[in-house]
């Protein structure tokens, strides 16, 4: 059987990178399609999109929107627009090159046969696989995952990671207008709320490099964002209980 796969990768200003990401994406085994959800970009990232879905006219999808409007919004609307086009699995990345596109083809087979519904691409699995970040970024990204899981319980190593492969099941499942956040709080949100509604999640090792073209979208306010909202989910875990989305109320 073959399965319908699509990665999403939100764009703001990744001139630099967005060509060579596409092409690469395009070149990897198992036809994989490709969403991108440009915020607006004034370096004419979108424009560049544009002109590479000729080459790719029914694997290269461009969404674009007006502005900064935050990347688990961005997501959201893509799993919607996923969901609405029967694919099977959904994969979130980024377009900097942090996440080596042919990992792309591990998180799918860490999922396709099914015994787990979610997969992670993890830098804290096997240690902290992680290049050309600062110590200080490295202990905050590492730390905040521990905390994570001592406030809610997440058994999840690497809970800010936005490397990762859904089954549509899960996205299905999930009440997407109901999540909260935006930032990297958006990423602990959407797999605390996979694991308390049952799905199956697993971490795949990865090696994590910084950017080196283009800019960090990474900000004080992103982290106090996740800081306070690991501690709201907790609350609501305990006050409103997790229940499975109907299926068609997307």
């Amino acid at each position: 059987m073959t399965h319908r796969k699509l990665v999403i990768i939100p764009t703001y200003n990744e001139l630099e990178n967005i060509s060579d990401m596409i092409h690469t994406v395009m070149g990897l085994g198992g036809n994989f399609d490709l969403l991108i959800i440009d915020d607006g970009s004034p370096d004419g990232t979108g424009a560049v999109v544009k002109s590479l879905q000729i080459a790719f006219p029914d694997r290269l999808h461009l969404m674009e929107r007006s502005g900064k409007l935050g990347l688990g919004t961005a997501y959201i609307a893509g799993f919607k627009w996923a969901l609405e086009r029967t694919y099977d699995f959904i994969f979130e990345m980024d377009c900097d090159f942090s996440h080596d596109p042919k990992d792309l083809i591990r998180l799918y087979n860490a999922v396709k046969d099914r015994e787990f519904d979610l997969a992670i691409g993890s830098r804290y699995i096997t240690g902290v696989n992680v290049v050309n970040w600062p110590i200080g970024r490295v202990l905050m990204s590492y730390f905040a995952s521990v905390y994570v899981k001592f406030i809610t319980g997440l058994p999840i190593k690497d809970a800010t990671a936005g490397f990762k492969c859904y089954h549509r099941s899960v996205l299905e499942g999930i009440k997407l207008d109901e999540i909260q956040f935006i930032g990297y709080a958006f990423q602990i949100e959407m797999k605390f709320t996979a694991w308390k509604l049952g799905f199956k999640l697993i971490e795949v090792p990865i090696i994590f490099t910084d950017r080196t073209k283009g800019t960090s979208k990474m900000s004080p306010k992103i982290f106090k964002e996740a800081v306070l909202g690991v501690i709201w989910m907790k609350i609501k875990s305990i006050f409103s209980p997790y229940k499975l989305n109907r299926i068609g109320s997307i």
